[in-house]
């Protein structure tokens, strides 16, 4: 089983106790250099077989002696239990925990691909299905990603598969790396304001190795926009705030990079047809 030592970070587990802080002492009876401050103390709920912690510090995944997998956040918060295989002995896990590998006394290797369900605000957000539909399919993309670009033909697909069941909403992560990331966003979000949000979302796609001022603004008079009320909301404070309340929700769903997907709230961390279709009949079954 692979170990994890945190220099920062402190977990007491059932049975160990914390003593106070006391210099090192060398094999002469000398205080060394190392010293140590405790920063989180808990108690889980579970007697413990193994654990781990993700590498960015958010959460703990401890074997329990019941064959089940406790996830906790680092301040001691139950976030959910994944049942395990009876004979369980020892688990690991990626670095920002969303893949979780068991072994049991047998050899056996199992690798689930798990996630935890984000609360995203999708309040406004432009979206394509049925309003009603009970799966929302969230990405959060920017318009100077040619990753992005191909995504859009993808959740086409998904969305023709399952008509009255999806729908799929987009949120603006326009990354510093790109320079007319920013403005394209803010001149989609412009777009919307005259009910053309898709058809922006199109056409800035189009010129998306080629984005600029001049490029952006000609898109936005090739779909028909009101020009004089697409300049003004362009660069707008209501529009820049819109585009803040996007990157807030990036944020609080720990979105690094784009284009980034959620179904429900749940990440899809290989996205294809069929792993978003396995997802969307999961959100479903639920339901029912």
């Amino acid at each position: 089983m692979k170990k994890t030592l945190a220099l920062c970070c402190l977990l007491l587990l059932p049975g160990q106790t914390l003593l106070a802080q006391t210099p090192a002492q060398t094999p002469e009876g000398k205080p060394d250099t190392l010293s140590w401050t405790p920063i989180e103390t808990w108690k889980a709920d579970v007697k413990p077989r193994s654990f781990a912690q993700t590498l960015d510090g958010r959460m703990v995944f401890i074997l329990g002696e019941d064959s089940k997998v406790h996830l906790y956040s680092t301040e001691g918060q139950k976030l959910g239990v994944i049942p395990a295989e009876p004979g369980t002995v020892a688990l690991d896990i990626s670095p920002r925990g969303e893949m979780l590998y068991l072994m049991d006394q047998n050899g056996s290797y199992q690798a689930l691909d798990i996630s935890l369900a984000k609360d995203i605000d999708i309040a406004g957000a432009p979206f394509l299905g049925k309003e009603t539909a009970p799966v929302a399919i969230v990405v959060f993309s920017d318009f100077q990603c040619p990753f992005c670009n191909r995504v859009h033909p993808l959740l086409e697909e998904v969305m023709k598969r399952n008509p009255e069941t999806v729908k799929v909403l987009f949120k603006h992560m326009p990354l510093n790396m790109h320079q007319q990331a920013e403005p394209a966003a803010r001149a989609a979000i412009a777009a919307q304001e005259q009910g053309k949000f898709w058809q922006m979302h199109d056409a800035l796609f189009a010129v998306s190795s080629s984005l600029s001022p001049e490029t952006i603004e000609k898109a936005a008079a090739g779909i028909g926009l009101d020009m004089e009320k697409f300049k003004a909301d362009w660069n707008s404070q209501a529009t820049k705030d819109k585009l803040a309340k996007d990157l807030t929700s990036a944020r609080l769903a720990e979105v690094n990079g784009t284009p980034t997907i959620f179904v429900n709230g749940r990440r899809v961390n290989a996205p294809s047809p069929d792993i978003i279709q396995k997802m969307i009949d999961q959100e479903l079954k639920k339901k029912k």
